[in-house]
């Protein structure tokens, strides 16, 4: 018997995620990825305890596969340098059993490919369109080559084709009204070990520490969409240099690195929740179907979330004694995710907007009410994102 193939669109964390959850439950897998190659710059991702124990029910050791740092604090902070909120990371680990990490995204796309089959996950290979039909879908691409499938994962990002394909009424991306800035940098001698993410006016910086001595950098800012400046790095020294140590040395670390490699993006959330995350064989996980502000760092985590369940609700791709159909089990899977990831979008949009205030008023009642919140109930507010992962009875 010939086992069920799975055609997964989109080689981002959530893709590769599904691709592996699927290949070990049996299924051949095939991973088409627009891009011509890996990426290579630009950012890092946080990995929460939901994200990493939904890894750990596929057997994906993140923290060994792509490298981990444990900050000793995180929190919030002020632009003159004055946590409002701190947090020790072994609170964390105690309250949840296990503390986030932080990994380099291109280190954690190179181990999650590099635990499929060779040649599973095809660059440069656009898919143009999915003839999804009751026995079996058809993925056409831009290679010419037809692939059938019983599965089509549509992981293909917040612009996602098949999403405009199949949902035509939704109103697809919304502008949240900020833009992006996102740099990974080398400064192991400034020993930085906490987290932070420091709020100003209508603008917002965030250091993470990476295990290699490196740092992800990502700054915000209220700005008319599809607004440009001429050079990435001298905007960031202009708005973030005099805020409090360590940022202006961070920055001079940015000001040497190759401007290319200073990612600029406009920040878009889903506008709405789609109806639901399938169409007949067809499943919609990650940004494709509930692209998020980056407010709480649940995006990539959700993403996980969705293909780890996914995969759990399928039928075995070997077929043996399972009677599920992959149309139910979608259904299921839908039934499963669209009432966590809507709550989890909606509220990392009214977190950003708390992030950017700019009034002076309301900016100085934020800070005053966010250093007021005791650290247990600042942490026990997670309590439904970090514990929120399970996997749904069958």
């Amino acid at each position: 018997m010939t086992n069920r193939h799975a055609v997964v669109v989109g080689a981002g964390i959530g893709g590769l995620t599904a691709a592996i959850a699927l290949h070990r439950r049996g299924w051949q897998v095939t991973v088409c990825e627009r891009a011509p190659e890996p990426p290579t710059t630009g950012a890092g991702i946080g990995l929460a305890p939901n994200a990493l124990r939904a890894l750990d029910a596929i057997g994906v050791d993140a923290a060994h596969a792509g490298g981990s740092a444990v900050p000793t604090t995180m929190g919030v902070r002020r632009a003159d340098g004055r946590w409002l909120t701190r947090t020790d990371t072994a609170d964390m680990a105690a309250r949840y059993g296990v503390a986030p990490i932080a990994v380099p995204r291109p280190t954690l796309t190179a181990a999650l490919t590099g635990a499929l089959p060779a040649q599973a996950v095809r660059y440069g290979t656009a898919v143009t369109a999915v003839v999804d039909d009751a026995d079996r879908s058809t993925v056409r691409t831009a290679t010419g080559a037809d692939l059938p499938a019983d599965l089509v994962v549509a992981a293909d990002g917040i612009h996602s084709a098949l999403r405009r394909a199949y949902f035509p009424a939704h109103p697809g991306p919304h502008y949240i009204g900020e833009i992006a800035w996102r740099a990974l940098v080398d400064a192991p001698d400034l020993r930085i070990t906490a987290m932070s993410e420091t709020w100003g006016r209508g603008e917002r910086f965030g250091v993470t520490p990476l295990s290699d001595g490196r740092f992800y950098l990502y700054a915000t800012a209220l700005v008319p969409a599809g607004t440009r400046s001429a050079d990435a790095r001298a905007e960031l020294r202009r708005r973030f240099g005099s805020w409090h140590d360590p940022i202006p040395a961070l920055l001079d670390r940015v000001d040497r690195l190759d401007p290319a490699d200073v990612l600029r993006n406009d920040l878009y959330d889903l506008a709405g929740p789609l109806p639901r995350l399938h169409h007949g064989r067809i499943a919609w996980l990650g940004d494709a179907a509930h692209a998020m502000a980056p407010n709480l760092g649940q995006g990539g985590c959700q993403a996980i979330e969705d293909a780890v369940v996914l995969a759990h609700l399928l039928p075995a791709g070997d077929g043996g004694h399972d009677s599920r159909s992959v149309p139910a089990a979608l259904a299921a899977y839908t039934a499963a995710r669209l009432g966590r990831t809507d709550a989890v979008r909606v509220r990392a949009r009214r977190v950003g907007r708390l992030g950017a205030l700019r009034n002076p008023l309301a900016v100085a009642a934020r800070d005053l009410a966010v250093r007021a919140t005791p650290t247990r109930l600042a942490l026990r507010g997670m309590d439904d994102l970090f514990n929120g992962f399970h996997l749904p009875e069958l």
